[in-house]
Order: C-alpha cells, then structure tokens, then sequence
C-alpha cells in the first residue's frame, strides 16, 4: 500500500462543512455516537443486571462481584485497546479496525440479548472487549490526521469530537435502561445492538467522501518476514494460554480472585512494557523520546482519575440504587438515569471549553496544568459525595441532589482532562507507533478499572466515608504535586504546549 505523507492525508480531507471543523469530524463524530450509545447502554443496566435477582431477570450474583466484574469487563475493554492499536499500525490501518471492530461490538450485543446462561454472558463480554479495542483508539487517532500538525483548531475539535461522544452516552441510558429496568434486561441490551448497527452503516456510507485518505494507510507494516513470525507467536500464545488455563482450571488455581489480581498486575505491566518499548525503539527519535518520559506522569494522572471517574457505573450506580431516595423529586427515578448525568453535563460544557480555550489562546493552561485540574475536580466529587453519610449517618437514604452535584464536579476534572489527552497524544506520540500510543492512552482508564476490581470490595455503606475520603484525599494530592512539577514536565514535551 503506498504510503502518504501527513499534509497529502489532510489535504485529501474537506477541511470545512461541520462546524468550521474539516468534513470528516462529521462522519467521525456519528459513529462515536452510536458506538457510544451502544456501550454505555449496555452498561448502565449491566450491574444491575448482575446482582439483580433471577425472579427479577438477573444473574442473582452478589454485589461485590459484580462490582468487580464491571470493573474487570471495563479494565479488558480498554486494555484490548493495544491488540487494536497495533493491528491498525501494523495490519489493516485504522479504519478497517474502525470497521471490524464495530461488527463484533454488534455481535457482543446481540448474544447479550439472548435469554441464556452465564456462560452466554461471558461470550457476550469477549466479544465487546475485542470489538471496542478495534474500534475506540482507531477513530480518535483518524481525528488527529485530519488536521495538520499546527492547525489551531484541533484541540477544539477534539472537544467538539468529545460532544459527540457523549451525546451518545447521555441517550442510552434513558433508553436502554428505561427498558432493561422497566421491562426486560435482554431488550436493553437488543436496543444497544441496533445502535451499534447504525454507527457502522453511517460510517461505510460516508467515509470515502468526508475521510479522503485518513485511516487508510499502514503507519508501519509488517514486512512478509514479520508476518510468518507474528503468526507464529499468535498461534503459539493461543496454544500456551489454553494449557494453562486448563491446567489453572484443573488445579483449582483459577479462581475470580486470582483472575482480578491477574488483570490488576496486567493494567500496569503492559503500558510500562509499551512505554519500555517504544521508547528504546531505533525508529523513536530523540525528540520523541524526550516526549515519552513527558507523558509518564500525565499518564499516572489519568489513571488516578479515571478511578474515580469509573466508579460512576459501579460504586455510584450502587449507590443510586440502595442510598438514593428515588422519589424525592416527587417522580421516581430509575437508578441507570443517573449514568446520563455525565454525558448531559459533557456536552452542553464542552463547547464552552472549547471556547474557552480558543479565547484564552496562549494564555490557557498548559497541559499538565489541565490534567493537574482534572484529577483535583476528580477528588473533590469524591469528597461532596461523602457529606450526607457525615451529615445524617448511613442508615438513611440521600437526597439524589448530592449524587448530582458530585457528578457534575467530576466531570469538570473530565474536560479539563479527557478531550486534552487525546489531542496531547496526538502530540506528544511518536510517528512509528502512532496508533499504539493512542491505545496507550486508553490503557490509563484500563490501569485504572483493574486498580478498581480491587477496591470496589471494600466498599460499603458503613465505611463510605473512609472509602470516598481517602481515594478524594489521595487524588487532591496529587493534583498539588502535578501543578507544582508541571514546568519540568513542560520542558520535556520539546516545544508542544
């Protein structure tokens, strides 16, 4: 496949048409939506649907494992991200994995629709994991190329990018929830495979048009000598890994215990391997280098807000449903509508972010100044959300007005963060492992739900205030200690501001 230089990408692209943004941010921002709508539909009704007892159309299974196993589910889905990434660098190119990707996302919902087993539920989660590793980091890296290197108008794009997303997130679970609580569990998440179904059919009919030649090309192909070798590794990695998960299975070793733990020292093993790899790699240069050791912290950042922001759909969804006066509105609430608290506040904020940063120009934050007030707005949520239980014990329900409040708090932390990192990655990743680092970026959030699957147990609501003081404590923190090293951060990122 020939390969195309950055400007002859951007120039293949409409640069105008949606919202003063290139053409192609259209037909991206659509398929997030639905993609988006598909996902957090499905997991705004996926605890409940756990725990929820089999009379009621669940699963019947304890509330701690299901926190956990939404943590771990989340964990795998961003962690699969890096099979994507490299795929796309190396394979087939971003907007094939864009493609494939969203197929099995559709598969994962509609086995997850049939009535069935445990065992139907896993395949379900299988499938989603590997479809939204295929699917999530390649459509934000095809933002990045349709704009040049020093077009002004991209971290306002991502932004408007970001709204798109959430707009998604904000309908599903409206909708998906209304109708896996009020009605069935497996026509919630039918509704979310009709979502994802509507993102691919707009993505194939529009993206020859509005995308020109982004997502294309191969970053960095794998010779025909690579080829025989990678295969030989896959293959030999399928064998070994049955063996030992027969054998774990057989000596009582594999346990959900010991598969949490695994996950845990898997979220932070493979992003340190990544960092290690490209970072030592001959087509890494120096600059770029010096870019990589400058990421490192911002990438520590986002973990410790991503495990704050992610407990939204377990600890909080928990909390929604057990400490919340559903009816104090005087109208009863569902416990999944709070899941569209994030989303509604993201995008009717993002574009005053996204002005906020065009007006200020030079003047704005620097990046590590914006992550440093991500993670301190992450740990004030989490001390709002402790006041009630301080104010009137945790025996009593919670006036929902709290749970709001905390929300939105997180989620601006969230703008200050979230839409910065992924044009920051855009930025700051080398050119030979492009996609990968914006896998890399998603592992954060998968370091941070396998950091969860571990503390989510230790929650409870008679020592909710330590848990929620203690994690907001920690995040505040660190907030102090990034402002304060954001200057030699700075400097190590070789001009990108």
């Amino acid at each position: 496949m020939s390969q195309f230089t950055k400007k002859e990408i951007v120039e293949s692209v409409p640069q105008s048409g949606f919202f003063g943004q290139p053409k192609g941010l259209f037909t991206l921002f659509f398929t997030e939506f639905w993609e988006r709508f598909s996902y957090y539909g499905m997991r705004a009704i996926l605890v409940f649907y756990m725990y929820y007892e089999v009379s009621k159309g669940g699963l019947g299974l304890s509330e701690s494992t299901a926190l956990a196993i939404v943590s771990i589910y989340g964990s795998l889905v961003y962690m699969s991200g890096i099979i994507g990434g490299w795929l796309a660098d190396r394979v087939f190119g971003t907007s094939r994995a864009v493609f494939y990707g969203g197929i099995l996302i559709m598969l994962g919902h509609i086995v997850l629709a049939l009535p069935g087993s445990l065992t139907l539920f896993f395949i379900s989660m299988g499938l989603i994991v590997l479809g939204t590793g295929l699917l999530k980091p390649n459509v934000s890296t095809i933002v990045g190329d349709i704009y040049s290197e020093d077009d002004v108008r991209i971290d306002s794009g991502f932004s408007i990018f970001y709204m798109g997303i959430n707009m998604g997130s904000f309908i599903a679970p409206l909708t998906v929830g209304t109708l896996g609580l009020k009605y069935n569990f497996h026509l919630g998440f039918g509704l979310a495979a009709v979502g994802m179904f509507a993102g691919l059919v707009l993505f194939v009919l529009t993206k020859k048009k509005n995308l020109g030649l982004a997502g294309t090309q191969i970053a960095n192909p794998l010779s025909p000598v690579e080829r025989s070798k990678y295969l030989k590794i896959f293959l030999s990695a399928i064998v070994v890994l049955s063996i030992l998960i027969f054998v774990s299975a057989q000596q009582g070793w594999l346990t959900f215990t010991s598969f949490i733990a695994l996950v845990g020292v898997l979220g932070f093993l493979i992003p340190f391997t990544y960092f290690f790899v490209m970072y030592r790699s001959k087509k890494t240069t120096a600059d770029e280098k010096s870019r990589i050791l400058a990421y490192i912290p911002l990438f520590l950042a986002s973990v410790m807000f991503w495990a704050i922001a992610e407990q939204g759909s377990t600890i909080l969804a928990l909390y929604a449903d057990k400490r919340t006066n559903l009816d104090a509105l005087g109208f009863h609430i569902e416990p999944a509508w709070f899941q569209s608290l994030n989303p509604l506040f993201i995008f009717t904020l993002a574009p005053v972010f996204a002005w906020l940063w065009i007006k200020m120009g030079k003047r704005q934050p620097t990046i590590p100044q914006k992550f440093a007030f991500g993670i301190l707005f992450a740990g004030l949520s989490f001390i709002v959300i402790l006041v009630p239980a301080f104010l009137g014990g945790s025996d009593t329900l919670v006036n929902p007005i709290w749970l709001v409040l905390s929300i939105f708090i997180a989620v601006l932390g969230e703008l200050c963060l979230s839409p910065v990192g992924l044009s920051a990655t855009t930025k700051l990743a080398p050119v030979a492992f492009s996609a990968q680092t914006m896998s890399l970026w998603f592992l954060s959030n998968a370091a941070a739900q396998a950091l969860n699957a571990q503390i989510v147990q230790f929650y409870s609501p008679k020592n909710e205030m330590m848990y929620f003081g203690v994690i907001g404590g920690i995040a505040i923190g660190l907030s102090i200690l990034l402002f304060a090293i954001s200057p030699i951060i700075l400097k190590y990122m070789k001009g990108i501001k």
